[in-house]
């Protein structure tokens, strides 16, 4: 049975475009450039610090607003990602969530499983099983996609849970959407970094 969505109203269309234009403002100020070693070892001349906007009140609340909208058109119910970059983009979608009455499930991935506890890597209440879970995966920028794809293997491996969706705030367009698509997995970028060249 196909997903019926709620046509959305022309304000409702506005509020986002506004928050769009208003977090690309933001985003503006958080671009470097010049020679910078990213954490996957590639040099490059184009460096987004996504902790600037995601852990600033109204750049959390803007972030939120938009990937919401874009998990909830996919019927995503459950989103989270690896530690650190992950975390304050889940959070913040989390408390947007629970105020506008929509399901969805948080965890996020240890990068490395803790040696003491229940040594596990994902962390968060138990995901619900079956059909209805559709799982979405965060993170602030988008290189080759190894911060997504570890995330995703613990998922799989702990879990048997297969992401859907990669929701990102920047795509650094280095390759990293092409190779999410190889294992099925739609990436969703706010913004490219062409938005900004």
């Amino acid at each position: 049975m196909a997903e019926q969505t709620t046509p959305r109203t022309q304000g409702e269309e506005e509020s986002t475009g506004r928050a769009h234009q208003r977090l690309r403002e933001k985003l503006g100020g958080c671009i470097r450039t010049g020679e910078i070693t990213l954490s996957s070892g590639k040099v490059t001349d184009f460096y987004f610090d996504g902790r600037l906007v995601s852990l600033d009140p109204e750049g959390s609340v803007l972030i939120a607003e938009l990937m919401l909208e874009a998990l909830a058109a996919r019927g995503i119910t459950a989103v989270g990602g690896l530690t650190s970059g992950a975390d304050p983009l889940t959070s913040s979608i989390g408390v947007l969530a629970w105020q506008r009455r929509l399901p969805m499930n948080l965890f996020f991935v240890r990068k490395e499983r803790k040696e003491h506890g229940m040594q596990q890597r994902v962390e968060g209440p138990p995901l619900p099983e079956g059909a209805g879970l559709k799982v979405a995966l965060v993170d602030d920028v988008l290189t080759t996609g190894g911060s997504l794809l570890q995330a995703r293997e613990a998922l799989v491996e702990e879990l048997g849970v297969e992401p859907s969706v990669a929701c990102v705030i920047v795509d650094r367009e280095e390759g990293g959407e092409e190779r999410l698509a190889e294992l099925g997995i739609e990436t969703v970028a706010l913004f490219r970094k062409s938005d900004f060249l």
